[in-house]
């Protein structure tokens, strides 16, 4: 049965120095030698204060695990059914009242093949339930990226989309139509789930198209997985920086799997 933390009796200087007195060995050690405590359903760490700090010390040896094993390298990972690699710049952790609050910062992305430069990812209202598997919940992603302009487009064109897209010159975007023969040179922004077209130049059979027939009105995108919201993407040269929010996010993990793919530094899961 998960247990749930009072907020008010809780302080960072208690786990810190509970974990001290605990355990004389490194972190990485003491893990690896209690890890089945914690995976073993009806093991029992002891009462009171060191079933309180459970989630604390397990968010501890998580995030300082990871970041020790992977700070600075490239990390694999299975997230939610997607393969993730990257390199893993920042990890922390803080709490926020009775949930945590994590920031991530990640490096020449690898997202199912699709490259993105930068990601920060900060998780609200995080909670850790122990148990076979561990849940984590949030209750909002905040994610900040960019990409390539160039590598925007290829992901934009794996999704059949009536125009075939390139990179025209200063960063702006070709597009021509896959069976009207329209060709459009444009810039494109993104607020609030609203997409703005800006059309520099268009034409069809090379005949221009006045500009009064090629001003549009923004486009609501279409819904995206998980309920996710663009708050803004916008175009910097050949970058695109965006930000998008996610709501409530859960998953679980296999604490042993977690615990065995820091040791020996495989793939991450997050099911």
């Amino acid at each position: 049965m998960a247990t749930y933390f009072d907020p008010k009796s809780w302080s960072p200087l208690w786990a810190v120095d509970f974990g001290k007195r605990l355990f004389e060995q490194s972190w990485l050690e003491q893990w690896i030698s209690y890890t089945t405590s914690w995976v073993d359903p009806v093991a029992d760490l002891g009462a009171g204060t060191v079933t309180a700090l459970m989630p604390d010390v397990l968010m501890t040896m998580l995030s300082e695990g990871i970041l020790s094993r992977f700070g600075g390298q490239e990390v694999s990972a299975a997230l939610l059914g997607h393969d993730l690699t990257a390199t893993l710049d920042v990890l922390k952790v803080r709490r926020r009242g009775a949930h945590f609050q994590t920031k991530t910062v990640l490096t020449e992305l690898s997202w199912d093949k699709h490259p993105i430069r930068e990601m920060t990812v900060i998780a609200h209202g995080v909670r850790l339930i122990p148990g076979v598997p561990t849940r984590v919940r949030t209750a909002q992603l905040d994610i900040e990226g960019t990409v390539t302009t160039a590598a925007l487009i290829d992901w934009l064109n794996d999704q059949q989309l009536d125009w075939k897209l390139s990179v025209a010159p200063e960063g702006l975007v070709k597009a021509v139509h896959r069976q009207r023969r329209i060709t459009a040179v444009a810039d494109a922004t993104v607020q609030d789930n609203m997409l703005a077209l800006d059309i520099r130049r268009a034409g069809w059979f090379g005949i221009p198209i006045p500009r009064r027939m090629r001003t549009l009105r923004p486009i609501r995108l279409p819904e995206l997985p998980n309920n996710a919201r663009v708050v803004h993407a916008t175009r910097d040269g050949e970058l695109v920086r965006f930000r998008v929010e996610l709501p409530e996010v859960s998953g679980s993990f296999d604490l042993a799997q977690m615990r065995s793919a820091i040791v020996a530094g495989t793939t991450l899961i997050v099911f």
